[in-house]
């Protein structure tokens, strides 16, 4: 097993997180520290305005810099990693269409870091024909199958649901042999979650979210919004399947005349009733619906979601692991699964027509450093 930091900036764009995990690409062998590195103003600004660009658009150059540059910032913090795995920023994704755009060199960091660095995890696959995400899913089988392994959880189907800026879900069966196996895992987007929510604070209030829902708890859902969004036709397109942040912008403009508290309260239930919508999709119940991402800390979403779900609902807390930092630690074990050249997707993740191992590795230009492996 290696000591691999995992390294994420998720579609909420408000920094960095940054995990240690020691790994083989299969088995968790334990999780280690991890930091979080906060966007200043400034950043923030410059990320949000490349939101939907390409390469070679104006801004792009310079979100791609921040994005090194804040990632290395973090990385001088854990010397003892061997391998490091970069996510880059997501500033456009059109799988169909132009493809998928995570801006950021993770040669340039391989170079400034001094190691070896995994990364540009989505092109290969939406090149393959996937959708290029989600990409956390066969993450969750192992997380899954290492929670059942400590008794955290039963050895049957239980599902994570992510609520970062986009939701989304993954079913997995932890006595799968293997997450590209089939019936191990089926994942797919479900649809906005936090990001409409802390645009709208962004934008009316100058916050960066609505802290512990309290601005949706003082609301009142618009019942009509939330039925028109909900009959979209992405809900009836069976999955996989995945979505850019801003896909939504119909229900944006929708809760625009409503108050502060009314419209955060009407984007809440529109995330719990997408989510609701999805469970049409799963292959049977699961055990338990397991929230990661920044949404869990939302009291609103989560009592929206236990009345909505036919299931038990809890933080990924309950089953021993961090839902904060989640995300970055399934980038540091894929990127040990790329070094193995084992698949980080599937037809039941990505819709890839196999299994497909995404990730480039660049090495700095003097390698210094082996990957032992250790009992």
């Amino acid at each position: 097993m290696i000591r691999v930091l995992g390294m994420m900036s998720g579609t909420s764009m408000d920094g960095v997180d940054a995990a240690m995990i020691e790994t083989d690409g299969v088995r968790i062998g334990g999780f280690g520290r991890s930091g979080f590195r906060a966007y200043s103003d400034n950043e923030s600004a410059a990320l949000h305005g490349a939101l939907g660009r390409w390469p070679g658009a104006a801004g792009v150059a310079d979100a791609a810099a921040i994005s090194v540059e804040s990632h290395m910032a973090l990385a001088a913090d854990f010397p003892e990693a061997e391998l490091i795995g970069y996510h880059g920023q997501t500033l456009a994704h059109d799988p169909q269409g132009r493809g998928t755009h995570q801006a950021g060199d993770g040669a340039l960091l391989a170079r400034q870091a001094d190691r070896p660095v995994v990364w540009n995890f989505r092109t290969e696959d939406v090149r393959q024909g996937g959708e290029g995400a989600p990409l956390a899913p066969f993450f969750h089988w192992a997380c899954a199958a290492w929670a059942a392994g400590q008794g955290l959880l039963p050895a049957q189907p239980v599902a994570f649901l992510n609520l970062g800026g986009v939701g989304n879900i993954t079913w997995v069966d932890p006595t799968a042999p293997a997450p590209e196996a089939a019936g191990a895992c089926l994942a797919f987007d479900t649809g906005p979650a936090n990001a409409p929510i802390n645009d709208l604070t962004r934008r009316r209030l100058r916050r960066s979210h609505d802290a512990d829902g309290a601005l949706a708890a003082a609301g009142r859902a618009d019942d009509g919004i939330v039925a028109d969004f909900l009959s979209h036709r992405w809900f009836d397109r069976p999955p996989p399947k995945s979505l850019d942040r801003d896909q939504f912008a119909g229900l944006v403009a929708s809760v625009e005349p409503l108050s502060d508290a009314d419209a955060a309260a009407t984007l809440v239930a529109a995330l719990t009733g997408a989510v609701a919508a999805g469970f049409r999709w799963l292959p049977s119940v699961p055990a338990a619906v397991l929230v990661c991402g920044g949404g869990r800390h939302n009291l609103v979403i989560m009592e929206h979601l236990a009345m909505a779900l036919p299931c038990d609902v809890q933080k990924v807390e309950a089953a021993g692991l961090d839902g904060d930092m989640l995300e970055a630690q399934a980038f540091g074990w894929l990127a040990a699964r790329v070094l193995q050249g084992l698949p980080t997707s599937g037809p039941s993740t990505t819709g890839v027509p196999a299994p497909c191992c995404g990730g480039r590795i660049s090495y700095p230009r003097r390698t210094r450093r082996f990957f032992p492996t250790r009992p």
